[in-house]
């Protein structure tokens, strides 16, 4: 009967995990109010065979670093600190040092459009930088594409993002000419150089053994056979699930007080909008470290 006692625990504290999720989630919208699970498209059918996969080889070479940062969402201030900390703590370290940006760089925060600048500036250069796309760019474009689309995303951010950009958001939450105003004057304002960085964001990158995207996985699928929708929405399903999956998950999405990892998955979302502490994750070998501006 002992030989069981692993695997029990080890799912119960998977689903005890994402239900303090699901909690301290609720809590962050009733304080910040809005939807952050909005949907901008239809989800994919579900109806694939389940797979069964071996464990993940989570552990890399030695000549690979990898910092992965969660959640922005508009804090540049948080960013800057938090990149200085990552240049002190890989000073000295000789070989592929990378840096995961895991989504949601703007919306919540007033400071959007300069976390941008700083992503598409030389700050960068002494890394490897990938920049992945979440549900708020995903969001983002749709705004851009359709005017139709802006009280939903001001309802769970976009708002800031507008104000970021010098465009005064309307404050109606429902379709109306100022919408329209503000859909045509924000076109004009925002930067064709942002607009293809939005473009041209990618929902997935491997590194290793770890998979890096902004929500989660669909359980039942692998890491390369996962839409792009599940990669930028997915939450309670991914979350709750116990399956194992063909790469150890990094992502963001849901906000949580503290960073967390298990044998599956490790979550850097620290609600940097609303707690003042913006999280990476620092991977090197075996090693898992968490690395956090003060709050």
């Amino acid at each position: 009967m002992l030989k069981w006692l692993p695997a029990f625990f080890r799912k119960n504290t998977h689903r005890l995990h994402a239900r303090v999720e699901q909690l301290l989630r609720a809590v962050f919208q009733e304080r910040i109010g809005g939807d952050r699970s909005a949907q901008t498209s239809k989800a994919p059918s579900t109806d694939n065979a389940p797979i069964t996969y071996t464990s993940p080889q989570d552990v890399l070479d030695d000549s690979t670093l990898i910092y992965a940062i969660g959640d922005i969402h508009g804090r540049a201030d948080l960013l800057a600190n938090l990149l200085d900390r990552i240049d002190a703590d890989a000073t000295g370290f000789q070989g592929d040092i990378h840096i995961v940006f895991l989504g949601d760089y703007i919306d919540r925060g007033f400071q959007s459009r300069q976390v941008v600048e700083i992503l598409l500036s030389d700050r960068l250069q002494p890394y490897r930088a990938h920049f992945l796309k979440g549900n708020h760019e995903d969001a983002l474009l749709s705004f851009l594409a359709d005017a139709e689309f802006g009280p939903k995303w001001a309802a769970y951010g976009g708002r800031e993002t507008m104000v970021s950009y010098g465009v005064k958001p309307p404050r109606s939450m429902t379709l109306n000419s100022e919408w329209e105003s503000a859909h045509n004057e924000f076109l004009k304002r925002f930067p064709n150089a942002h607009l293809l960085f939005f473009r041209g964001l990618p929902t997935r990158v491997k590194i290793g053994g770890y998979g890096f995207v902004h929500a989660g996985l669909r359980p039942g699928r692998s890491f390369e056979n996962q839409s792009d929708y599940d990669l930028m929405w997915i939450r309670d399903e991914f979350l709750s699930s116990d399956s194992e999956f063909d790469v150890k998950v990094v992502h963001g999405h849901t906000p949580t007080d503290a960073p967390y990892n298990d044998d599956r998955r490790i979550n850097v979302d620290t609600g940097a909008y609303f707690t003042g502490r913006l999280t990476a994750v620092k991977l090197k070998g075996q090693l898992v470290e968490f690395i956090a501006t003060q709050v």
